[in-house]
């Protein structure tokens, strides 16, 4: 509808902003400052224990300095009320004590019909509250005496009973409540195929739903058939019930919000109502459904990061999975969820009438954060014991992050699931060459390992072997130097591992220092501030390695230990690590085909040695060309380069086609 000009100056200028948020806040004396308008309070919008949540009120204005809401009276209304703009003008109206501008015809035809759906439940909740008291009821108070329901929650929650048959249809003819706007509010149905219309709810304990405002706007119906074909039973959706935006026990919630308490969303109706018994006021439930994209939003408006209860059984984990792939796209900063797993077998109902309150809390204060139960998805059962299914995972990961708009938030989600996935395969690694698995010496003579041909861990050469000219000489030096230098870049350019996490992961120190001071990093590689990396490394290996490490006059040498430059370390990083890939490659090939060579039929052995030759020539003959200054020229003499470079640029300005 359009407004007349100026209504929304006028209610402005009548209102005062202060009274108006003062409903829902405690002022902060100390910053406020009455008499200026300027006043100042935790913010109602996020759960904050300082006071960043800032009324101007001689603008009119609010803003919070840490969720960043803000807006006027009336964003304020309808953020905090969860009403429409013009439910919010008529709330701030009435009480500015300003006449209410007339709705066009249409609009009001609407707002009147949902009043009046809304009186219709309301007199179908008193026939069911009278039918739970009579003698009627007397079966469902008989179970809700067994599931341990007290009298006063029976009353608080409004909870009834719909007799069998059409008691209810009888009762609104009596009452001079028309048949269609029954069938309108969802108390009433009306078949298809031209039969007569019928209770919707017959033999059924009824629970009331109300919107955020208190409007009832539709039941759930418990069967006490016990072959009934639907347990429990929802209003059908109409005019003024939408099931996927609705919650069950919304008002109390957000009420229980407001006072500090965490909002947990339980499966069901006896769920919310045996957490509430307990003391969890802030519980809701979805209607009979999984959970939609429009319950998650209310759910965020009352609570930043509510705990999602669900029943220990595959169905619940299943439903849990679900809502990840929900809520992925919805995540923003502040905004998230954790997951909080019962005991199989039991929901929240049972756990408490069994353990009592305690147990529950328990369970709520152990509810894991979203991407720890991603991983979960993604690694329980599974077996990662080739690259192809590493990287299946990976893929899976990636995956599942993508759909996350904030890139802050899906940096974070990634670097969790590098920590993750790196200590996953780190376990597996050290099984495997450990005490998880059988590492197996090469047997002179016989031609295979001892426990086989191809036996579960890497060969290991023999003594004597290590000791031959083909595997002994500087080369071995040389790599416990550039492991030294990857080491000790890392150490002095923070926040550097991240990227080279797998060739890290890889890497297989030769030392026992060089492994400590790896893993180290590897843990705390998320740190971006060299003195916090420097005092985490000491605490976790000792001054000695570390000291150790930075000694090396090799080490001290190098461009990005001296100097720090993320640029320049990220160059040296790249370059001595493929040159330690390149030449540990080529080790581990002629340590096995040694092996293979006793017992090679052919000459495939030969030619793995020489493609591995091949990939160690290419990694170093970058760094034999940068220390060679002199060629050697036809003649036999040695020519130096900047000389030789110098005489060719001549001869192309003197005489171009002769170069040619």
């Amino acid at each position: 509808m359009s407004l007349p000009p100026g209504f929304l100056d006028e209610l402005r200028n009548r209102l005062s902003l202060t009274d108006v948020v003062g409903r829902k806040v405690m002022w902060d004396q100390r910053k406020s400052n009455a008499g200026k308008g300027d006043m100042w309070a935790p913010c109602p919008f996020h759960h904050e224990k300082t006071a960043s949540f800032h009324v101007n009120d001689k603008d009119g204005y609010y803003y919070c300095f840490g969720c960043h809401a803000k807006g006027d009276a009336i964003t304020f209304v309808r953020e905090t009320e969860n009403v429409s703009f013009m439910e919010a003008i008529e709330i701030l109206a009435r009480e500015a004590g300003m006449p209410i501008p007339e709705r066009d015809p249409q609009a009001q035809k609407q707002a009147d019909k949902r009043s009046q759906l809304a009186e219709i439940n309301e007199a179908a909740n008193r026939f069911f509250r009278v039918n739970l008291s009579q003698q009627g009821g007397a079966q469902a108070r008989a179970y809700l005496d067994r599931r341990g329901m007290k009298p006063e929650t029976r009353e608080r929650f409004e909870i009834g009973y719909a007799p069998p048959g059409n008691a209810l249809l009888r009762a609104f003819k009596d009452q001079g409540i028309s048949v269609e706007m029954a069938i309108e509010a969802g108390v009433v149905a009306k078949p298809d195929d031209g039969r007569d219309p019928y209770d919707f709810y017959r033999d059924r304990i009824t629970f009331p739903i109300r919107d955020a405002r208190g409007r009832l706007i539709s039941f759930g119906g418990r069967a006490m058939d016990p072959n009934a074909r639907a347990k429990y039973l929802n209003g059908p959706e109409r005019l003024l019930f939408d099931k996927g935006a609705a919650l069950y026990n919304h008002g109390p919630a957000r009420a229980g919000c407001g006072k500090g308490q965490t909002l947990v969303v339980a499966e069901g109706y006896m769920d919310v109502i045996a957490m509430a018994e307990a003391g969890f006021d802030a519980t809701v439930a979805p209607l009979g459904t999984a959970i939609t994209e429009r319950q998650l939003q209310l759910m965020w408006r009352m609570s930043d990061e509510p705990v999602i209860a669900l029943d220990g059984d595959k169905a619940g984990l299943r439903a849990a999975f679900r809502l990840i792939d929900l809520a992925m796209p919805l995540l923003q900063a502040g905004k998230g969820l954790r997951f909080a797993i019962l005991p199989e077998g039991q929901d929240p109902d049972e756990l408490i009438k069994a353990k009592g309150r305690e147990a529950m809390q328990e369970v709520l204060d152990g509810a894991l954060p979203m991407v720890a139960l991603l991983w979960r998805r993604e690694t329980e059962g599974k077996v990662f014991d080739s690259p192809e299914r590493r990287a299946a995972l990976d893929k899976s990961l990636r995956d599942a992050i993508r759909p996350i708009v904030d890139p802050s938030i899906k940096g974070h989600y990634g670097e969790i699931l590098k920590d993750m996935r790196f200590e996953l395969f780190r376990g597996k690694r050290s099984e495997q060459q450990g005490g998880g698995g059988e590492r197996r010496a090469w047997t002179p003579g016989k031609g295979r390992f001892n426990g086989g041909r191809f036996g579960k861990g890497p060969a290991v050469p023999t003594d004597g072997l290590k000791a031959s000219l083909i595997v002994s000489g500087d080369e071995t030096q040389a790599d416990l130097m550039r492991e030294a230098v990857v080491l000790a870049v890392l150490v002095k350019n923070p926040g550097l591992a991240l990227d080279f996490l797998s060739q890290l992961e890889a890497l297989q120190p030769r030392t026992e220092d060089h492994g400590a001071l790896l893993h180290a990093l590897l843990t705390h590689a998320e740190v971006e501030d060299a003195d916090e990396l420097h005092e985490k490394i000491l605490n976790d290996v000792g001054r000695g390695p570390l000291d150790r490490l930075l000694s090396h006059p090799h080490v001290q040498i190098t461009p990005p230990v001296r100097k720090p430059d993320r640029e320049v370390a990220q160059m040296c990083l790249t370059e001595e690590l493929a040159k330690l890939k390149a030449r540990r490659g080529y080790k581990a090939e002629l340590d096995e085909g040694l092996v293979d060579l006793l017992a090679a039929e052919d000459e495939k052995v030969t030619w793995r040695l020489r493609q591995a030759a091949e990939a160690r020539n290419k990694a170093t003959k970058a760094e034999a060309e940068d220390k060679t200054e002199f060629d050697t020229a036809e003649n036999g003499l040695e020519l130096s380069r900047d000389e030789r470079d110098a005489f060719r640029d001549l001869l192309n300005r003197i005489a171009p086609d002769r170069q040619k």
